[in-house]
């Protein structure tokens, strides 16, 4: 999906979505809201583009108990386990080549956010030469890092926002910790669908608090009548990892593994206080409980412990990247839930194009929050 003027002559900006697993946003603000696309369109045309797997391209899911989407790989899981190694930000950079010659420009610029920045910095390590600009909103991932070592800093970060939303709204750990004794009875909570919530699927609400409107919209959600039906339907939508984009579930903790194993890094770095504590809540750590209490997303669950073994080549090439002229701007949320600081600084001193701005201003949706102003402020930084 190209958003751009009718004949426009301007350059191509690709935006690079977050996840793993969600397609491209589709265009619906007007030219002339606050919103990062229209600061794009002022001197971009904007390439949407769907990551394989999603969207347009050839999206996969499963339909009564059915995996599909990959048709052409049959059903054995260690086939499909095959294929999905080819889903990471490595692959999807080649896609993007193949659609840049299909083009016919010479270089391109690339938004990356979150995971989308995990895939720009890619292409800054094995494509440099097709690139003008590059800019990261809470994306710069850390390089040659095991990721244990970055979900342990993730869980401390959870830890703090956990006790920082408990002082805002008091009386919310004990709501959490009633919500999560139903849990614990009688096998979890039953949602709609057939798909039920345990304790470390409760956990993972947490995933609001990388928000800056996430902890009113939990505090709204614990609010409501745990025993209704309509908290059951609107907790069912707020769980992280669902069949609507189980990619973001299968292969989530291998878009940090640059080489090595991931084998449920997250789950493995657990802190012992988060443990015995399930209202220390949880943002991206993934779990395997979150395939297998899940209907739609339960298909996979052999093919996430097979990709959760697996052994990942490299992501990314430290020389190449140090080498690279390609200029830009990453946003770096000194609060971040998802990625964090001190390790996207690390990777920052790589990019010598590449301009980072440390805010507290923002949580990991900045670019969401107030997209105009953000993507404003990484051009004119990347531009001097």
């Amino acid at each position: 999906i190209v958003a751009t003027e009718a004949d426009s002559q301007k350059p191509y900006l690709v935006f690079l979505q977050g996840g793993p697993g969600n397609e491209a946003p589709r265009p619906t603000t007007p030219v002339g809201g606050s919103t990062w696309l229209a600061r794009a369109l002022e001197e971009f045309q904007g390439v949407m583009f769907d990551q394989r797997g999603t969207g347009k391209s050839s999206p996969i899911g499963s339909v009564e108990g059915r995996i599909t989407g990959l048709d052409a790989v049959g059903d054995d899981p260690a086939d499909i386990a095959e294929a999905l190694s080819h889903y990471r930000a490595d692959s999807i950079v080649e896609d993007a080549e193949i659609l840049r010659e299909a083009l016919g420009v010479d270089t391109w610029s690339l938004l990356g956010q979150s995971f989308g920045g995990f895939t720009a910095l890619r292409y800054v390590s094995a494509h440099s030469k097709s690139l003008d600009e590059v800019y990261f909103t809470g994306g710069l991932p850390a390089v040659d890092t095991d990721p244990v070592t970055v979900y342990a800093r993730t869980w401390e970060g959870m830890k703090r926002k956990s006790e920082q939303y408990y002082r805002a709204f008091p009386g919310d750990r004990e709501k959490l910790s009633h919500l999560i004794d139903l849990a614990d009875s009688d096998d979890g909570i039953a949602l709609p669908g057939g798909a039920r919530a345990t304790k470390e699927r409760i956990r993972l609400l947490g995933h609001f608090l990388g928000a800056s409107d996430g902890p009113e919209k939990l505090h709204y959600l614990l609010d409501q009548d745990l025993t209704s039906a309509a908290f059951r339907h609107d907790l069912a939508a707020a769980l992280p990892f669902s069949g609507r984009n189980p990619l973001y579930a299968i292969i989530h903790e291998s878009c940090w593994a640059d080489g090595g194993v991931t084998e449920w890094a997250a789950r493995r770095a657990m802190p012992d206080d988060v443990q015995a504590d399930p209202t220390l809540l949880a943002g991206e750590h993934a779990g395997p409980e979150s395939l297998t209490e899940d209907p739609e997303l339960a298909p996979f669950a052999e093919v996430a412990e097979l990709v959760a073994k697996r052994e990942w080549p490299r992501l990314y090439d430290v020389d190449a990247l140090r080498a690279a002229e390609v200029r830009g701007g990453a946003a770096v949320y000194f609060e971040d839930a998802y990625v964090p600081a001190e390790l996207s600084l690390a990777t920052a001193e790589l990019l010598g194009g590449v301009k980072p701005w440390v805010t507290n201003e923002y949580e990991h949706n900045g670019l969401r929050a107030d997209g105009y102003r953000v993507l404003d402020r990484l051009i004119s930084l990347a531009r001097g």
